[in-house]
């Protein structure tokens, strides 16, 4: 008899699917109440840092220059206050296989894939990730599907997701492409069930551990050429994985001292599972849309506890304007020399901005960068906007509404880096702890899981629970 493939069958299913898929008991790490010991499953599912290194390395992944920006210092430095002005730097990611960060998370997971002898490897994203997945499936003769929610339901899909289909094709993947909306969880469930291939999730303790070599790397390097740890690191924000490997991997390299921020562009107001807002949006990643969900409650992923916990690491968040992204990607190709694609220049964004609140002899880094092709470029999405009914134009990015305008700054000097109130955040996901686990009392146990989510106080977290009538 036909297993029952229906959205509410596969989600029934979905616990044992996922174990399946990844050989992971994630129940031997919960704790009573709602809570789960985080640093036990990073320990005992990861890997070393030497085991990592030693693995990207062989796979072309790793050791990727880091580059100081001198023209885009000396910019900054034009506008910012006397003596301030910290010198920025960029790990250019690009140098990677695949072209960006995510081979080095993509590496570890397919290689953990081959060693526990599945014949595929299966990931469900748009971005990136999808390239660095197929391109290490590739390496390791193991077959890939990349599930991509490619278009909206006239069929028409951004510039920069369909570059990103064509790329993974280029690596021999299978490219399942969908219309934005629920069935993206649904088919992924029902690939893996069917193939019974590896689940490469972006939110594994593998594809997170991999980010973690990328900050210890860039904490050595910045030592090598500076002679001290980086005082703060940007990270652009999406699900997390990105800031909470970089973070962690600074903290093994012991730079226990380095601010680590958090940078997403600003789409208030567009709804990122809405058929309607869906071409509206002139980023594909690196956006509020997708960050402040993941924020406020990482385990909406498609694994049971998701590996990336931006609350446990970030200092600080800013948000950045389409706008001004695009005009630093234009910036750093005619000023540096380097052509870039535009996510990792939204953290570069917020970094131009930042540096000019900081002391000259301090430093900033930008912690990635990605490849660029014929969808990625500005002018291929400026065109896109404007089809969908944008308006481009100059003026002050601030006014900029997004899904209706998209506003270039007139001058340097209008680029900002918006502060996003992470007490909010936080009330927000002790909410969602409430909400989610249908809370009525709070054990000490679940008090402490908070605390250590959220990096906040006890009094803090039982005010908090409190306001929700939660009996302590």
């Amino acid at each position: 008899m036909a297993k029952d493939m229906s959205y509410e069958a596969l989600n029934e299913r979905k616990n044992q699917i996922m174990k399946d898929a990844l050989q992971i008991n994630y129940e031997a790490f919960e704790l009573e109440g709602i809570g789960f010991d985080y640093e036990r499953m990073m320990h005992e599912v990861g890997y070393s840092m030497e085991e990592m290194r030693k693995i990207q390395l062989e796979n072309g992944v790793g050791d990727t220059p880091l580059l100081e920006l001198r023209n885009l210092t000396a910019l900054a430095r034009k506008y910012a206050p006397k003596g301030k002005g910290a010198r920025i730097f960029v790990k250019d990611e690009a140098c990677n296989a695949s072209g960006s960060f995510k081979a080095r998370r993509a590496a570890i997971s397919v290689h953990q894939a081959k060693k526990l002898g599945y014949k595929g490897v299966i990931a469900a994203t748009s971005g990136n990730y999808g390239a660095a997945v197929a391109a290490q499936a590739a390496m390791h003769g193991l077959k890939c599907i990349v599930v991509q929610e490619c278009y909206d339901d006239q069929k028409i899909g951004q510039p920069e997701i369909l570059e990103k289909q064509r790329i993974c094709e280029a690596y021999g993947a299978e490219v399942v492409q969908l219309t934005v909306g629920p069935e993206l969880f649904t088919t992924f469930l029902g690939l893996l069930e069917e193939t019974g291939y590896f689940n490469a999730s972006l939110y594994t303790p593998f594809g997170i551990a991999g980010v973690e070599t990328l900050g210890y790397e860039l904490a050595l390097q910045c030592r090598t050429r500076c002679g001290k740890d980086p005082d703060a690191v940007v990270c652009t924000n999406a699900g997390g994985g990105n800031l909470t490997g970089t973070a962690r991997g600074l903290l093994k390299a012991g730079a226990v001292n380095t601010q680590i921020i958090g940078a997403s562009i600003d789409l208030s107001g567009l709804h990122m599972a809405s058929n309607h807002d869906f071409n509206k949006k002139s980023c594909t990643t690196g956006h509020t849309g997708f960050a402040i969900p993941f924020v406020t409650w990482p385990d909406r992923s498609d694994c049971p506890r998701n590996a990336a916990r931006t609350l446990r690491y970030m200092d600080r968040y800013v948000t950045v304007k389409q706008g001004e992204v695009f005009y630093i990607t234009q910036a750093l190709a005619v000023l540096e020399g380097y052509e870039r694609g535009p996510a990792g220049n939204t953290s570069l964004t917020a970094a131009f901005a930042l540096a000019q609140q900081m002391e000259q002899d301090q430093i900033i880094i930008v912690q990635e960068t990605e490849y660029t092709g014929a969808g990625k470029h500005t002018m291929p999405q400026l065109t896109f906007a404007k089809q969908n009914g944008v308006e481009v134009m100059f003026g002050d990015p601030d006014t900029e509404i997004s899904g209706k305008t998209l506003v270039f700054p007139e001058e340097p000097a209008m680029i900002r880096a918006r502060e996003y109130d992470l007490e909010k955040a936080k009330k927000s996901y002790i909410y969602n702890c409430v909400k989610n686990y249908h809370m009525e009392h709070a054990t000490e146990e679940d008090i402490q899981y908070i605390m250590d989510e959220i990096r906040e106080s006890k009094a803090f977290v039982v005010s908090e629970l409190k306001k929700h009538d939660i009996d302590i």
